[in-house]
């Protein structure tokens, strides 16, 4: 019988920045914020919250002051949006977005948070055709 693994491994999308990271996180939420889904361009962000020092990581981010206490981490060579930190909100920790893991499935989503920003066609998402590749592509 094989066992979960314990970290979980993601990168940007050039791969400039490479990271490990625990895969028993403090949280893993889904954010419908604004700041979130315009900062990665989508409609949603998923967040799993470590310890900074649990995090391994190659390559620097670059770091753009969102808010007077957010700090969003992304790669500045492709841009993709990698962390975030608030040291009013949760001092320490560091958000990984987890779209940008190997292996997504490695920690499961518990809850989605700041809803009332949600786009009001996510709440639809399973009455939408879908389709395992691009339509057409199957």
């Amino acid at each position: 019988m094989s066992e979960s693994p314990t970290r979980a491994n993601g990168q940007c999308h050039c791969g400039a920045i490479r990271y490990s990271m625990p895969t028993a996180v403090e949280h893993h939420a889904l954010c419908h914020c604004t700041d979130c889904r315009r900062h990665a361009g989508a409609p949603m962000v998923g967040w799993a919250l470590v310890g900074q020092a649990d995090l391994d990581m190659t390559g620097t981010p670059k770091i753009y002051s969102s808010s007077e206490h957010g700090r969003r981490h992304f790669c500045g060579d492709c841009g993709t949006g990698l962390f975030y930190t608030n040291e009013a909100i949760f001092p320490g920790p560091i958000d990984v977005q987890t779209g940008t893991l190997d292996d997504p499935d490695l920690i499961p989503a518990g809850a989605q948070i700041q809803i009332a920003e949600r786009i009001g066609w996510m709440e639809k998402l399973d009455e939408m055709p879908a389709f395992n590749r691009y339509p057409g592509m199957d």
